[in-house]
């Protein structure tokens, strides 16, 4: 895989066509794996260069505490990742220079729109939000992991490819995404099993499932040393519709949230900062007999706007929260337990998009757009404009740069 990576970025140069596996804005472990691998699939069933390609800025990755620890696990260097912000698509496709494949999402960001004309293939787990294309395959089931797909596409089409390397990062995917493939949980699926099963089969030197689940679950929750923006950056999706709302989910317990110090003022500055109207916050932290703990916090500071949105919210059938209010410290935050263990986020936003559609008045789907830009500083679900606070300022690295840089990097040695 390191010489896959590294000849990837050194053949980053005038001249070929670019076949960009790109998975979504989240980039959690599962998106990121599905990149890597399917583009590395791709480049052993042809000529044309399979370039992965992370779909947040580089800075961004310190944030991806899970992902840092597989990568770290599997010795494969972040230095060999190429980021959004080293690579120009809009120049690639200009030039006529750009296939694109969507991993672990189904359709481009809205402000990826004008990318669509280089879209050639689909594979995600998600629900199928794409226009059927003539053009286009996809593959779309709602399976656990989308590594799941990439593992099933390997083993059926080159399974000469996989290797221990390999192996391991789909393994892990499969597993974090899938919560430890347990049923309580309602993620996994008999293909995410059957897959599992045969990496496990086929590489018995794979780390033992259970101990696998929960590094990754400590590295991902591990939120030592982040400050409040930091943390509703982590893992954070924005709506907007006739209101701005983001939608963190936070690793760690409610309660302990709610006693950070001046959390009032950091949330209230990070609503003014971002140009929110409110902030949904999902918390999830664990027994010590490992069950799942949900509590959910509302925050605006407009008290009509923070009572709509909680009493929507205590109302929804499909699913049902289970809200059971508790006790805030802050006047303008309004707390539950929530008794649905199984309402992750994945399954509370379409709750929050028809709140917004029915604000609008219409109910039309057009009115609310999932990860809307609107001139709003990226966050790591949605780092596509300039301004990031967690950007340092790297320098844009264009497709000729990439020559000298990966020159350097293959001057190093790669596995």
């Amino acid at each position: 895989m390191e010489e896959f990576l590294s000849s990837c970025r050194h053949a980053a140069q005038p001249g070929p066509q670019f076949h960009v596996v790109l998975g979504n804005e989240s980039c959690d472990v599962d998106s990121m794996v599905s990149a890597l691998a399917f583009a590395y699939f791709l480049s052993k069933l042809s000529d044309v260069l399979a370039l992965p390609l992370l779909n947040i800025h580089q800075s961004d990755l310190l944030l991806r505490s899970d992902n840092l620890f597989l990568l770290r696990q599997t010795g494969l260097s972040p230095e060999l990742l190429l980021f959004r912000d080293q690579l120009d698509l809009r120049a690639l496709q200009r030039a006529g220079r750009l296939r694109l494949t969507l991993v672990d999402h189904n359709v481009l960001a809205s402000a990826d729109s004008d990318l669509e004309g280089a879209v050639v293939e689909v594979i995600d787990h998600h629900l199928l939000e794409r226009e059927p294309s003539p053009s286009c395959p996809v593959t779309v089931e709602t399976v656990g992991s989308c590594a799941t797909l990439v593992t099933e596409r390997i083993v059926q089409k080159a399974p000469q490819i996989l290797d221990q390397q390999l192996a391991q990062l789909l393994y892990a995917a499969v597993v974090l995404d899938c919560v430890n493939m347990a049923p309580a949980a309602g993620k996994v699926t008999p293909k995410d099993s059957q897959y599992a099963a045969a990496l496990e089969t086929r590489f018995p030197a794979l780390p033992p499932r259970g101990a696998l689940f929960q590094a990754l679950q400590n590295a991902k929750f591990d939120v030592s040393g982040l400050n409040t923006e930091q943390m509703l950056l982590k893992d954070m999706k924005a709506v907007s519709g006739s209101l701005n709302l983001a939608v963190s989910v936070l690793y760690i317990t409610l309660e302990e949230f709610l006693q950070r110090a001046q959390l009032e003022a950091e949330l209230s500055g990070f609503c003014q900062k971002f140009g929110y109207d409110l902030l949904l916050m999902m918390t999830i932290s664990f027994t010590e007999s490992k069950e799942p703990i949900r509590e959910l916090a509302v925050f605006s500071h407009s008290s009509t706007c923070r009572e709509q949105v909680s009493q929507y919210l205590e109302q929804a059938r499909n699913p049902a929260l289970n809200l059971c209010p508790i006790s805030s410290p802050h006047p303008h935050v309004t707390a539950y337990q929530q008794g649905n263990v199984l309402a992750s986020r994945k399954k509370v936003l379409p709750i929050v998009k028809d709140f917004l559609k029915e604000q609008e008045g219409d109910g039309r789907l057009g009115d609310v757009e999932e990860e809307e830009e609107s001139g709003v500083p990226p966050t790591p679900m949605n780092s596509l404009v300039e301004g990031c606070p967690l950007d340092e300022g790297l320098p844009h690295i264009s497709a000729q740069d990439l020559v000298e840089k990966v020159s350097k990097m293959a001057d190093r040695g790669g596995n």
